[in-house]
């Protein structure tokens, strides 16, 4: 008997189910919005993410040497993969290019709530516009999916924020500041304490006594944006973008899912702009959901013309996780719509209904395994079934079928010929 790898998960149909539904609620968002989906492969050059996150990346990596003797990685994230396809037809690709995409990607790191080995997300991607809209468009998409998956306002809440921000805001100080450095301690700063996070800041390059003021800086609400503008004109010009970005997701209909923290940093080097994420409003499910943001430089360093570019990723546990948490996920069991039963010598009228059932495009099992009755029955209630249809030798004899309502346990007799009939879905109720 061989056991999972750890970080790996296994998932049976129940649960399959209701991460299909999941799965059709985020992309069917993003199609009505215009998204497109792509496919990108398993396998891509370690050099791709050595190159855009230094070598520790290897650390995190499921990476090797193939048989052709390339060294190569299972994909830990799909940015840099979606940035090589838009290099590759940059010429070609009318803009702005709106792609989606799910799929599993692989990271060898520490396994904890809503974090495995081998994950899925959906990813949605905006490139080609600079405009607010764009930004904006993409915090609507992210609103959309978890309100269409019922979630509501007081489920989650989107933290907002602006990395020129933060970086206007540190170039302010009279001190030689590691601006990176220091936007990775913001980044950290709920998941440490306050010491060890104004250690973090200290560490890249501001006093204690500035380190106090750029936080207490951070705190400012949205009416206090325009006097945090004063500070320089790269703060200002920052501010007035993510102004801009909130009020076109105001046209958009999501401002009130938004809101402004400036604590909101995200720790990848290659965000440029606005910046997102989600959390849990009630704090149950403790990690980010899902976050995003804007990475106008990411194509550039891929070889292409320069690109702006904003999106996300949808994390597939953590989703799962505040689903849950919130009432909102199904519960995970099999559905079926038709059982049709067979006893005796009936399979050519079984299989002629189920076929006239599946055309109308419902869920229909028959019979494969030469069962009895009492097996049969027990097997369309194993898979919840809605209806049994029993065709049997007596019932053809005289030319019906018997319709079993399952959760009432209530029965019909009805003629052969008249079923289905030009019935889209016929139950018990359409003949008692």
């Amino acid at each position: 008997m061989y056991d999972r790898v750890k970080g790996f998960r296994d998932f049976y149909p129940e649960e399959m189910q209701a991460r299909r539904w999941a799965t059709d609620a985020l992309e069917d968002v993003a199609r009505r919005y215009g998204f497109r989906e792509i496919g990108t492969p398993a396998l891509e050059p370690t050099a791709m993410y050595v190159d855009k996150s230094g070598e520790e990346i290897v650390e995190e990596l499921y990476s090797f040497e193939d048989k052709g003797g390339r060294e190569v990685a299972l994909t830990p994230e799909l940015t840099p993969s979606v940035a090589r396809m838009v290099v590759a037809k940059q010429q070609e690709l009318s803009k702005p290019i709106k792609w989606v995409s799910t799929r599993p990607f692989w990271r060898y790191e520490q396994v904890q709530q809503g974090r495995f080995r081998e994950f899925y997300q959906t990813n949605v991607d905006v490139f080609g516009s600079s405009e607010p809209d764009a930004d904006a468009e993409v915090l609507a998409v992210a609103v959309d999916m978890l309100t269409d998956l019922g979630l509501t306002s007081a489920d989650f809440e989107i933290r907002v924020s602006h990395r020129d921000i933060l970086s206007g805001l540190l170039a302010t100080f009279d001190a030689e500041v590691d601006t990176r450095e220091a936007i990775r301690a913001v980044d950290k700063r709920a998941k440490v304490d306050r010491d060890e996070y104004l250690d973090l800041l200290f560490e890249a390059g501001l006093s204690t006594e500035q380190a106090r003021e750029f936080d207490d800086l951070l705190q400012v609400g949205e009416d206090d944006l325009d006097a945090l503008a004063e500070r320089s004109e790269a703060v200002a010009d920052a501010v007035g973008n993510l102004q801009a970005v909130l009020a076109a997701a105001g046209d958009f209909g999501v401002r009130d899912h938004l809101a402004l923290s400036l604590t909101t940093a995200r720790g990848l080097d290659y965000y440029t702009g606005v910046v997102f994420e989600c959390f849990d409003s009630t704090g149950e499910v403790s990690r980010s959901v899902f976050g995003g943001g804007r990475y106008d430089d990411l194509i550039e360093g891929f070889g292409g013309q320069p690109t702006p570019a904003v999106g996300f990723a949808v994390g597939h546990a953590t989703l799962q996780l505040l689903c849950q948490r919130a009432g909102a996920w199904p519960a995970e069991e099999l559905s079926t719509d038709y059982y049709v039963l067979q006893v005796g010598d009936t399979r050519a009228t079984a299989a002629r209904i189920a076929r006239d059932l599946r055309e109308r495009g419902h869920v229909v099992e028959t019979d494969v395994a030469d069962r009895s009755f009492g097996a049969q029955m027990g097997y369309a209630d194993g898979i919840n079934a809605e209806t049994v249809v029993i065709v049997g030798e007596q019932d053809l004899a005289n030319d019906e079928v018997t319709l079993k309502e399952m959760d009432e346990g209530e029965q019909v007799s009805v003629p052969v010929d008249d079923f289905p009939g030009d019935r889209e879905r016929p139950t018990f109720e359409d003949f008692a």
